[in-house]
């Protein structure tokens, strides 16, 4: 068994950049495990830790040494490497020399193209030692920095200077520089609390050392888990509820080490400001916590994290409380100053801010949207004119102070100003739900008029900057088309809006006409909004096939579509569905053949065999029970009452041969076929499903 021993890996910087030290962490982790397992050393348990001061692994059970194994080097073919006399070419020589041998310590290796010379020799293991530096410099090489910077007269590169490396394996240290940076055994703590160098002698002890001397907390999960537990526990005591927001919290745990909680407050006056604009700018600004009561209002109370166990905690309280309330004065000066105009009267700005220079200015956006607004708005039972109204003021908190200062604030700040302004309550939260949905898994408009205003708004850009020329292009996509696809077809979708996509967009590209040097811009995006709903589709587990099986009748409706999908999933349960798809198949193929004019009904005075006049009997009798299932939209029921015809269409193609000689027999079989098409046809093309994908 080959030896082992615990690896411990460090880095100590100056603060790492504390939104990236999560991947870093994770990517060093995954590169150096990655290396280890490249060179052949095997390893137990992998932990690593992440400070705002340090990147380290510590690996237990890893192979002191690669194990031996053995080499085999293949030459050439017997026949070219020997002469018809027995003795050796100028290849043999020539590759038993590249070997470090001669011909006659070769061997020979037999496989089904022939026999080979071969060479095979027993290559030792390398020590782990040896391998450990190149592999620790190749994992920190390949870490996602965008910019590395240089310090003092150091040729080395990294995303901040580095101070000191400690590599350590088992009882011995591992001999290497990186980044500058000397292997030795010295760690260091905190800044303030343990200052001075930490000599580590067993990797294994190393959180344990950190954690109890160096006064660090090295576990990136464990700290946070700490810090949320201390901010739950300190609302907990004021009486309030802390924003535990993720990414929040994953900076606050890349900006401490020791982390030690500290309550403020700030005046109560500052509550008159929304207070999403408050919590931006303590969250964004200062990395506080903020509080809410039991009604979800913001507290005049936050949680700051202070990388210290100061002996006067109330110094830091007051250094937090002094620092935000200039920015909170400031949130508060925006708001009253905002509040002596009401939204209208920003609209007049808005000639002055341009949204694509091929496309106009956003006011000129707005008077689109509003159009087009009021028209969605009537065809889903909404209020046209509010919608129109809506859509219209719905970019104009774009030009207050507020949005100005904290552009997070959008639609936020629209929704009350409207509010103050006196709007209806419809209209002030469509400001809002204008911007939704803001990010994959948003929540969704939920007024009528804010459905109307936000499915508007996408619509118009997706054609808009399509019809420029300007449509994405692998990574790029500088105007965010495929969120505005997806939003879009979000919205359409799980209201089950029965909006037709293709006029919808015909209107917009009118919309847009004098503006547009693609005429094809309306059928252009609906070709993109489809690949984007075969993606949604693809992750609910649809099969790519049983899509394009539906996308190829091409329903008006995203509703309706949804519907045709669910039906077609159910029918590919059913134990007839797959002789009925490849019959369908079978039929295109035929149909695709022929060349003549078919009548548009089967004659049933032509038919001579059984076989047809059964299939054509249940066709009879079954069609006028699916089709009106189908216009009401029950494909699921349509398609299992069609799932009978799976018998009498197996004796027709057992039993009739359709493509006679005698004219009027084929055409008549060919239209009864046509017809039996023509009836799947009106929930999908069942000849487009591959029978791999069958259950």
């Amino acid at each position: 068994m080959t030896d082992v021993a615990p690896l411990l890996f460090e880095l100590g910087t100056e603060e790492l950049p504390p939104k990236a030290l999560k991947r870093l962490s994770q990517a060093f982790t995954d590169s150096f495990v990655a290396g280890l397992e490249q060179a052949g050393l095997s390893h137990g348990k992998v932990t690593a830790f992440a400070t705002p001061r340090r990147l380290a692994l510590l690996i237990a059970e890893c192979a002191v040494r690669q194990p031996d194994r053995e080499v085999e080097r293949r030459g050439p073919a017997v026949k070219a490497a020997f002469d018809g006399e027995g003795n050796p070419t100028k290849a043999a020589e020539g590759f038993a020399r590249s070997c470090s041998t001669t011909v006659d310590q070769l061997q020979r290796l037999n496989t089904d193209k022939g026999e080979w010379l071969v060479y095979r020799m027993e290559e030792k293991g390398q020590p782990a030692d040896k391998l450990l530096p190149a592999i620790a410099e190749q994992a920190l090489n390949k870490l996602p920095i965008p910019k590395r910077m240089r310090w003092g007269d150091s040729e080395a590169q990294f995303v901040r200077p580095v101070h000191w490396l400690v590599f350590i394996h088992g009882e011995h240290l591992v001999d290497c520089t990186l980044l500058d940076a000397k292997a030795d055994r010295l760690t260091y703590g905190h800044r303030f609390h343990h200052p001075t160098a930490i000599t580590l002698y067993n990797p294994e002890d190393y959180p344990i050392v950190l954690n109890e001397m160096g006064k660090i907390i090295p576990g990136f999960e464990e700290r946070r888990e700490k810090i949320r537990k201390l901010v739950q526990t300190s609302a907990e005591t004021l009486g309030g509820n802390p924003d535990l927001d993720n990414d929040l919290l994953d900076e606050v745990t890349a900006l401490n080490e020791w982390p030690v909680p500290i309550t403020a407050s700030f005046e109560e006056r500052f509550l008159e400001v929304p207070q999403e604009a408050l919590i931006a700018t303590m969250k964004g600004n200062q990395k506080y916590f903020p509080l809410f009561d039991a009604d979800g209002n913001l507290m005049n109370h936050f949680i700051t994290i202070a990388n210290i166990d100061s002996p006067q905690p109330e110094l830091i309280k007051e250094g937090n409380e002094r620092v935000i309330r200039p920015r909170l004065a400031d949130a508060m000066f925006f708001w009253q100053q905002d509040g002596k105009k009401r939204l209208e009267d920003h609209l007049d700005s808005l000639k002055h801010v341009v949204f694509q220079n091929k496309l106009g200015s956003m006011y000129e956006k707005s008077t689109r949207i509003a159009k087009l607004a009021s028209n969605i708005a009537n065809d889903i039972g909404g209020d046209s004119a509010l919608a129109h109204r809506a859509a219209l003021l719905s970019r104009c908190d774009l030009m207050t102070d507020m949005v100005y200062e904290f552009p997070e604030m959008q639609g936020v700040m629209g929704r009350y100003q409207a509010k103050r302004d006196g709007e209806s309550d419809d209209l002030a939260t469509a400001m809002d739900e204008f911007y939704m949905p803001r990010f994959s898994g948003d929540q969704l408009p939920q007024t009528k008029t804010g459905i109307a205003i936000s499915l508007a708004e996408k619509l118009d850009t997706l054609v808009g900057i399509f019809g420029i020329g300007q449509k994405p292009t692998g990574d790029r996509d500088p105007f965010a088309l495929r969120r505005a696809a997806l939003g879009a077809l979000r919205i359409i979708r799980e209201h089950s809006l029965t909006l037709p996509i293709r006029d919808l967009l015909g209107k917009v590209a009118d919309n847009l006409s004098d503006r547009l040097t693609d005429n094809d811009a309306a059928a252009s995006v609906y070709r993109f909004m489809l690949e984007r709903l075969k993606g949604i589709y693809s992750e609910e587990g649809i099969p790519a096939d049983l899509f394009q099986a539906v996308s190829e009748v091409d329903p008006v409706t995203v509703a309706d579509f949804d519907q045709r999908i669910r039906a077609m999933t159910e029918f590919r349960t059913l134990p007839e569905a797959e002789s009925l798809a490849a019959a369908n198949k079978r039929i295109r193929n035929i149909l695709k053949k022929n060349q003549e004019q078919l009548p548009n009904q089967a004659n049933k005075e032509l038919f001579q065999d059984e076989a047809e006049k059964q299939l054509a009997d249940k066709l009879n009798e079954l069609t006028p029970v699916a089709l009106p299932l189908f216009s009401s939209g029950d494909y699921a029921e349509g398609l299992r009452i069609l799932s009978a015809l799976k018998q009498p269409v197996d004796t027709f193609f057992d039993q009739v041969m359709v493509m006679t000689d005698d004219r009027k027999l084929r055409q008549n079989r060919l239209a009864l076929l046509s017809q039996l098409e023509n009836l799947f046809l009106s929930v999908a093309d069942l000849s487009l499903l591959q029978q791999e994908s069958q259950p």
